[in-house]
């Protein structure tokens, strides 16, 4: 990944967590990190042979590399990379600000790809910073429910993108401006500077995802 520099008003760093594969030169996680000097992807490797507690151990270096507050953007299995990484030991609790975490697949009922298997079962732990979970009515990766179940195992806000099937190059989505309002809302929290400014508060509006976002 990039040095993780830091904005000097103290923004914080974005994270990229991309998933099987990692994410190509159209995919928006891709088109985010091209044009964002505040954007760095993390390198978990084994991209096509993924392993939990390596990609776990390999996101948590690059946390600990990073020299200021963080807000991870993570992708289909980036999602549970970052819920593997959460059930770890942390040592540098409250660095995290933040998660946007779209389209995690299921991993324990028949996936539909075998490598995604061994990070079964779901790990079923809060997440302890602000998090929003983005799904798809159509994904064929994981059924709604499922991902609604997720999103409350990790003490996330669920939000509902409708028909975007697994929310990647395929889904048409481009850049995905609404996945840039999203992670505008939760910057906005992320950042103590910046809370004031949003109206009606940022809190209130995480709160209320589902109506406000």
């Amino acid at each position: 990944m990039r040095a993780a520099g830091f904005k000097p008003h103290g923004e914080p760093q974005l994270l990229i967590i991309p998933g099987l594969g990692g994410s190509g030169p159209q995919h928006w996680q891709t088109l985010w990190e091209a044009e964002r000097e505040d954007c760095s992807r993390v390198d978990l490797g084994m991209w096509d042979r993924p392993q939990p507690a390596i990609w776990a151990d390999r996101l948590g270096a690059a946390i600990s590399a990073a020299t200021g507050p963080i807000v991870l953007v993570a992708h289909s299995l980036g999602c549970h990379a970052v819920a593997w990484w959460n059930a770890m030991d942390r040592s540098e609790p409250g660095k995290v600000r933040g998660a946007l975490l779209v389209a995690p697949p299921e991993v324990e009922d028949a996936p539909v790809d075998s490598r995604l298997a061994p990070f079964a079962p779901v790990v079923r732990k809060r997440m302890p910073f602000p998090s929003i979970l983005v799904a798809s009515q159509n994904d064929t990766y994981a059924a709604y429910g499922r991902a609604k179940r997720m999103a409350r195992a990790w003490g996330s806000r669920l939000i509902d993108a409708g028909p975007l099937g697994h929310i990647n190059v395929e889904s048409g989505v481009g850049d995905w401006p609404y996945g840039r309002f999203l992670l505008r809302r939760l910057v906005a929290y992320a950042t103590p500077s910046v809370r004031p400014l949003v109206a009606g508060g940022a809190v209130e509006t995480l709160r209320r995802a589902g109506e406000s976002l």
